[in-house]
Protein backbone atom coordinates (compact mmCIF):
# COMPACT_ATOMS: atom_id res chain seq x y z
CA UNK A 1 0.00 0.00 0.00
CA UNK A 2 3.18 2.67 0.70
CA UNK A 3 4.29 1.59 -3.25
CA UNK A 4 0.42 2.00 -4.37
CA UNK A 5 0.64 5.72 -2.39
CA UNK A 6 4.03 6.59 -4.29
CA UNK A 7 2.45 6.08 -7.13
CA UNK A 8 -0.48 7.94 -6.60
CA UNK A 9 -2.46 4.94 -7.36
CA UNK A 10 -5.42 3.45 -4.38
CA UNK A 11 -5.29 -0.18 -4.44
CA UNK A 12 -7.71 -2.63 -2.63
CA UNK A 13 -6.15 -4.42 0.72
CA UNK A 14 -7.42 -7.30 -0.84
CA UNK A 15 -5.65 -6.40 -4.34
CA UNK A 16 -2.57 -5.31 -2.15
CA UNK A 17 -2.69 -8.76 -0.11
CA UNK A 18 -2.20 -10.93 -3.51
CA UNK A 19 0.52 -8.74 -5.05
CA UNK A 20 2.08 -9.65 -1.79
CA UNK A 21 1.34 -13.47 -1.57
CA UNK A 22 2.24 -13.70 -5.48
CA UNK A 23 5.47 -11.46 -5.20
CA UNK A 24 7.17 -14.12 -3.08
CA UNK A 25 6.67 -11.70 -0.41
CA UNK A 26 9.83 -9.90 -1.90
CA UNK A 27 9.60 -6.02 -2.40
CA UNK A 28 11.29 -5.59 -5.71
CA UNK A 29 9.12 -7.95 -7.12
CA UNK A 30 5.66 -6.77 -5.66
CA UNK A 31 6.85 -3.30 -6.78
CA UNK A 32 7.32 -4.37 -10.24
CA UNK A 33 3.66 -6.86 -10.26
CA UNK A 34 2.43 -3.47 -8.68
CA UNK A 35 3.64 -1.14 -11.70
CA UNK A 36 2.36 -3.74 -14.17
CA UNK A 37 -1.26 -3.77 -12.65
CA UNK A 38 -1.38 -0.09 -12.50
CA UNK A 39 -0.59 0.14 -15.98
CA UNK A 40 -3.40 -2.36 -16.75
CA UNK A 41 -6.00 -0.83 -15.01
CA UNK A 42 -4.86 2.80 -16.82
CA UNK A 43 -5.29 1.01 -20.02
CA UNK A 44 -8.36 -0.41 -19.16
CA UNK A 45 -9.81 2.55 -17.39
CA UNK A 46 -10.40 0.49 -14.22
CA UNK A 47 -9.54 1.05 -10.23
CA UNK A 48 -6.26 -1.09 -9.19
CA UNK A 49 -8.53 -4.29 -7.57
CA UNK A 50 -8.48 -7.77 -6.91
CA UNK A 51 -10.14 -8.59 -10.51
CA UNK A 52 -7.12 -6.17 -11.83
CA UNK A 53 -4.79 -7.89 -10.27
CA UNK A 54 -5.57 -10.93 -11.10
CA UNK A 55 -5.85 -10.26 -14.42
CA UNK A 56 -2.05 -8.96 -14.90
CA UNK A 57 -0.73 -11.75 -12.87
CA UNK A 58 -2.29 -14.24 -15.91
CA UNK A 59 -0.84 -12.40 -18.00
CA UNK A 60 2.52 -12.78 -16.39
CA UNK A 61 1.81 -15.98 -16.22
CA UNK A 62 2.05 -16.16 -12.30
CA UNK A 63 0.07 -18.67 -10.99
CA UNK A 64 -1.99 -18.42 -7.19
CA UNK A 65 1.20 -19.76 -5.46
CA UNK A 66 3.58 -17.34 -7.07
CA UNK A 67 5.77 -19.75 -9.13
CA UNK A 68 6.68 -18.87 -12.62
CA UNK A 69 5.90 -20.80 -16.33
CA UNK A 70 9.73 -21.46 -15.30
CA UNK A 71 9.01 -22.53 -11.78
CA UNK A 72 6.69 -24.99 -13.04
CA UNK A 73 8.51 -26.41 -15.75
CA UNK A 74 11.63 -26.89 -13.08
CA UNK A 75 9.02 -28.85 -10.90
CA UNK A 76 8.02 -30.72 -14.20
CA UNK A 77 11.05 -31.45 -15.16
CA UNK A 78 12.37 -33.38 -11.88
CA UNK A 79 9.01 -35.05 -12.14
CA UNK A 80 8.34 -36.62 -15.65
CA UNK A 81 12.23 -36.63 -16.71
CA UNK A 82 13.94 -37.74 -13.34
CA UNK A 83 10.89 -39.76 -12.04
CA UNK A 84 10.57 -37.34 -9.17
CA UNK A 85 14.70 -37.15 -8.39
CA UNK A 86 17.54 -36.98 -6.95
CA UNK A 87 18.72 -35.03 -9.95
CA UNK A 88 22.34 -32.80 -10.06
CA UNK A 89 21.51 -29.40 -10.62
CA UNK A 90 24.02 -29.08 -13.04
CA UNK A 91 21.59 -31.65 -15.11
CA UNK A 92 18.66 -30.07 -14.10
CA UNK A 93 19.89 -26.53 -15.36
CA UNK A 94 20.84 -28.06 -18.91
CA UNK A 95 17.22 -29.65 -19.54
CA UNK A 96 16.13 -26.16 -19.03
CA UNK A 97 18.83 -24.61 -20.75
CA UNK A 98 18.55 -22.03 -17.73
CA UNK A 99 21.99 -21.08 -15.54
CA UNK A 100 22.65 -23.51 -12.37
CA UNK A 101 22.94 -20.08 -10.41
CA UNK A 102 19.46 -18.70 -11.23
CA UNK A 103 18.13 -21.97 -10.08
CA UNK A 104 19.91 -22.19 -6.94
CA UNK A 105 19.59 -18.53 -5.98
CA UNK A 106 16.39 -17.42 -7.28
CA UNK A 107 13.92 -20.69 -7.59
CA UNK A 108 15.17 -23.23 -5.77
CA UNK A 109 14.55 -21.35 -2.23
CA UNK A 110 11.08 -20.45 -2.86
CA UNK A 111 10.02 -24.09 -3.83
CA UNK A 112 11.59 -25.29 -0.99
CA UNK A 113 10.14 -22.85 1.16
CA UNK A 114 6.87 -23.72 -0.04
CA UNK A 115 7.62 -27.73 0.15
CA UNK A 116 7.93 -28.41 -3.27
CA UNK A 117 11.33 -29.51 -3.38
CA UNK A 118 13.91 -30.63 -1.49
CA UNK A 119 17.77 -30.59 -1.79
CA UNK A 120 19.94 -33.16 -0.88
CA UNK A 121 22.92 -34.30 -1.23
CA UNK A 122 22.14 -36.53 -4.37
CA UNK A 123 20.24 -34.08 -5.86
CA UNK A 124 17.06 -32.26 -6.02
CA UNK A 125 13.83 -34.57 -4.91
CA UNK A 126 10.14 -33.74 -6.00
CA UNK A 127 8.19 -34.03 -2.25
CA UNK A 128 4.71 -35.46 -2.43
CA UNK A 129 3.44 -31.87 -2.11
CA UNK A 130 5.40 -30.75 -5.49
CA UNK A 131 4.30 -33.79 -6.98
CA UNK A 132 0.73 -33.55 -5.82
CA UNK A 133 0.75 -29.86 -7.16
CA UNK A 134 2.48 -30.90 -10.92
CA UNK A 135 -0.79 -33.28 -11.09
CA UNK A 136 -3.32 -30.72 -10.13
CA UNK A 137 -1.72 -28.08 -12.58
Amino acid sequence: IQSANKLNVEISLDASDNLAKRSRFTPRTANYLLRRARDIAQMNKKTLDEEVVSETLELLGIDEQGLTKLDINLLDTIHNKFNNGPVGVGTLATSLSEESATIEEFHEPYLIQLGFIERTSRGRLLTNKGIEYIKNN
